[in-house]
C-alpha cells in the first residue's frame, strides 16, 4: 500500500496525461497479478468493482470522528487541515503526520480491511475498525486509504487513463480494454484478461449491471436539426428513476444509474418475469396514475423504503417505461443500430397487456422528426403529456454504455427562473476547496428571508474568486465550512421544478437549481417572494394533473 500511495503522489505531481499513464503502467507490471488487479481498482477511486453490491457505508462524518480520535487534533485544527486540501484524504495525511509507530499495509490487507468495513454493522463497529486501521498505517497510506473510502482519489487519474495504462502495460488495443472493462464492470478482471491476451473473452453477465448510455444537452429544436441532418426519432423524456432491468433464471433485478440494486418497486417484478427469455432492458420508473405520470416530487416518497407501507404502491403506483434492449438470450446487441434494437424490443414486449390507466410495464412511443417544427411539436406534446421534454436519438445509433455523446440529445426547458439572494456560502471541493463556491439562497416573505435552495454551478472561476473575497468581508457568522453572510448578492437561478421540503425554511426546494447570472442591477428588496414560489409550485402541479 505504501508503494501505491507513493505512486499516487507521483501521478498527482504531473499534469501530463501521457506521463500519468506511463507511471501507472510501469507500476502495474512491477506487481504480481493479484496486486496489480487490486491496484488498478484502487486507481479508479473505488473500493469495489462497479458491479459489486458491497458498500462500506463509511461517510465523511465517521471518517471525521476516526481522525479526531486517532490524531487528537482539535476541531479548529481539523477544519484548517480540511480547508488546505479540500478532501478528507489530504487532511488525514497531515493530521496523522506525527504517527511514528505505524507500519505499512499490503494491498491485500487494504482490500480485506475495506471488505471488513463493508461487512461490519452499525457505525460503532465501523468506527472502531477504521480507527484501528488509521492507527496502524503510515500517514501517506492513511491519506490514500481515506481517499479510496470516499471515492475521491483526486490525482488527475480518471478511469479512462487507467484503461490507457492497461493498454500500454499489456500491449493491448485501447478499444479492446475499454470494451472488456465495460462488459465486466471490473477493471481488475480486465487487467487479468489483458495480461494473458484474453480480452476477447470478456462477456456481459446477467445481474452485473453496465453503465447507462447518457445524453448530451440541446438548447433548442434548431440544435436537433443540426445534430441530425438526416432526421432522427423523438421520445418523451421521463422524469423518474432510470433503471436497468436484468431478467434470467426465473428472477428479476433492477439497477439504478449508480449501478445499485433498486428494491423499492417489487410490483414490477411479476410482469417483467412473465416476459419470455433472458434480457437486459433500459427504461425509467415513473409514478403513474389515471393515465398520466405522477410528479417526481410526489413519487420520490417511495424512494429509500425497503419495506414500504402497504398503501404506498396503491397511492403511488409505479410504471416502468422501457425504451431500449441491449442483451437478449445470450446475445449482446448494443452494437446494433437503434432501429434493430427497437424491433427486437417491440417483439419482446408484445405480450404485455395492461389497463391503459395503470400499466406496470409500458413501451415508449418514439416518433420520427427531421424539421425544426417536428422537434418543436414533439417537445410540446411531451410537455402536454406531463413529461419534462424529449430525447432525440439517431436512428442508426448504437448503445454506448457510460458515454455521453451526440447520438442521444435531451431537450428540456426550466420551469422558470427566480431572483434570489445569497444568505450562506460554503467551501467547495477539489480544485475549489479554497474558495466559497456553494451558495445557499433565499426568497422574501415580508421582512424575512427564507431559504429555498443551494447551487454551485453557473458562475465562472473568476466570479467565484471575486465573490469569495467579498463574502469574507461580509460574513455574519463563521461556522467553519459554512459562513452566514450579509444578504446583498442577488442571483438569477433556473431549476427543473419545485418540491415540498422540510429542509428549507420556505417549505419548498428548487430541484436541480443552477445559477444563470449575477444580478447586480437588482436590489434585495426586489427579489422574488415566497408567494411567487407558491404560485409556480401550484402552476406546476396543475400542469402535471392535466
Amino acid at each position: 500500500m505504501l508503494r501505491f500511495a507513493q505512486t499516487s503522489e507521483s501521478i498527482a505531481a504531473t499534469s501530463k496525461k501521457l506521463e500519468k499513464t506511463r507511471i501507472v503502467a510501469e507500476y502495474l507490471v512491477s506487481l504480481d497479478l493479484d496486486d496489480a488487479a487490486r491496484a488498478a481498482l484502487f486507481f479508479t477511486g473505488r473500493a469495489f468493482p462497479r458491479f459489486a453490491e458491497e458498500v462500506t457505508q463509511v461517510g465523511g462524518s465517521l471518517i471525521w470522528q476516526a481522525l479526531a480520535a486517532v490524531s487528537g487534533a482539535s476541531a479548529a485544527e481539523m477544519e484548517a487541515a480540511y480547508r488546505r486540501y479540500g478532501d478528507l484524504g489530504g487532511a488525514a495525511g497531515e493530521l496523522l503526520a506525527g504517527q511514528t509507530e505505524s507500519r505499512s499495509l499490503s494491498l491485500a490487507e487494504a482490500q480485506n480491511a475495506l471488505r471488513e468495513l463493508a461487512a461490519r454493522r452499525g457505525p460503532g463497529q465501523k468506527l472502531d475498525l477504521l480507527s484501528h486501521i488509521l492507527r496502524r498505517v503510515t500517514p501517506l497510506e492513511a491519506k490514500y486509504f481515506v481517499k479510496i473510502l470516499t471515492g475521491e482519489l483526486r490525482i488527475g487519474l480518471v478511469e479512462g487513463l487507467v484503461e490507457e495504462a492497461l493498454a500500454r502495460a499489456y500491449k493491448a488495443q485501447l478499444a479492446d480494454i475499454q470494451r472488456a472493462n465495460m462488459l465486466t464492470g471490473d477493471i481488475g478482471e480486465t487487467l487479468r484478461l489483458a495480461s494473458t491476451g484474453r480480452l476477447a473473452e470478456a462477456r456481459l453477465r446477467l445481474f452485473h449491471p453496465v453503465g447507462f448510455m447518457l445524453a448530451s444537452a440541446a438548447e433548442t429544436p434548431e440544435d436537433l436539426v443540426s445534430a441530425f441532418p438526416q432526421g432522427g426519432v423523438a421520445e418523451d423524456k421521463f422524469d423518474g428513476i432510470r433503471a436497468q432491468v436484468h431478467k434470467g433464471s426465473g428472477k428479476v433485478k433492477l439497477f439504478s444509474r449508480t449501478l445499485d440494486e433498486i428494491v423499492e418497486f417489487p410490483e414490477l417484478e411479476a410482469p417483467l418475469r412473465s416476459l419470455s427469455g433472458e434480457f437486459i432492458l433500459d427504461g425509467e420508473i415513473v409514478g403513474w396514475r389515471n393515465g398520466r405520470p405522477v410528479a417526481f416530487t410526489e413519487f420520490q416518497r417511495r424512494l429509500g423504503r425497503k419495506h414500504a407501507e402497504l398503501f404506498l404502491p396503491l397511492e403511488l403506483p409505479a410504471s416502468l417505461i422501457v425504451f431500449d434492449l441491449i442483451w437478449q438470450n445470450g446475445e449482446l446487441i448494443l452494437d446494433q443500430p437503434w432501429t434493430e434494437r427497437r424491433a427486437w424490443l417491440e417483439a419482446l414486449l408484445a405480450p404485455i397487456r395492461q389497463p391503459a390507466d395503470s400499466p406496470a410495464v409500458q413501451l415508449s412511443s418514439p416518433s420520427p422528426a427531421s424539421a425544426e417544427s417536428d422537434w418543436e411539436a414533439a417537445f410540446q406534446a411531451a410537455l402536454a403529456r406531463g413529461h419534462e421534454g424529449i430525447m432525440a436519438k439517431a436512428a442508426d445509433s448504437p448503445y454506448v454504455p457510460g458515454r455521453r455523446g451526440r447520438y442521444w440529445l435531451k431537450l428540456k426547458r426550466p420551469l422558470a427562473t427566480l431572483d434570489v439572494v445569497v444568505t450562506a456560502v460554503e467551501y467547495g471541493h477539489g480544485r475549489r476547496h479554497a474558495v466559497l463556491s456553494d451558495y445557499t439562497f433565499s426568497v422574501r416573505d415580508g421582512d424575512r428571508l427564507l431559504t429555498v435552495g443551494k447551487a454551485y454551478s453557473g458562475l465562472t472561476d473568476a466570479e467565484i474568486r471575486e465573490l469569495t473575497g467579498y463574502f469574507h468581508q461580509h460574513t455574519v457568522e463563521d461556522q467553519g465550512f459554512r459562513l452566514r453572510v450579509q444578504p446583498t448578492i442577488v442571483l438569477e437561478v433556473a431549476f427543473n421544478n419545485i418540491q415540498r421540503s422540510n429542509r428549507h425554511e420556505s417549505g419548498f426546494a428548487l430541484r436541480f437549481p443552477r445559477i444563470v447570472r449575477l444580478r447586480p442591477d437588482k436590489p434585495v428588496a426586489e427579489i422574488d417572494t415566497l408567494e411567487r414560489v407558491r404560485e409556480l409550485y401550484e402552476l406546476q402541479q396543475g400542469n402535471q394533473q392535466r
